[in-house]
C-alpha cells in the first residue's frame, strides 16, 4: 500500500503540478534521480502541459 501511495504522490500530485524531478527525488529521499523515475511517470497530460508552456515561452521570446 505504501508503495502505491509513493507512485500516486510522485506522479499525480508532484509532477503533474510542476514539481521538478530533482526536487521530488530529494523529497522522496533518493540519492539518484533514476530511482525517482521508477516512482514517477510522465503522463501524456503532463507532457502536453509542458509542451504548451514551452510554446508560450517561445512565443514571448520571439516578440
Amino acid at each position: 500500500m505504501f508503495h502505491t501511495a509513493r507512485h500516486t504522490m510522485a506522479t499525480t500530485i508532484a509532477l503533474s503540478n510542476g514539481m521538478p524531478m530533482e526536487s521530488l527525488a530529494k523529497l522522496l529521499g533518493h540519492k539518484n534521480v533514476r530511482t525517482t523515475q521508477l516512482y514517477a511517470r510522465i503522463t501524456d497530460t503532463k507532457l502536453n502541459a509542458d509542451m504548451e508552456s514551452l510554446e508560450e515561452k517561445l512565443a514571448d521570446f520571439q516578440l
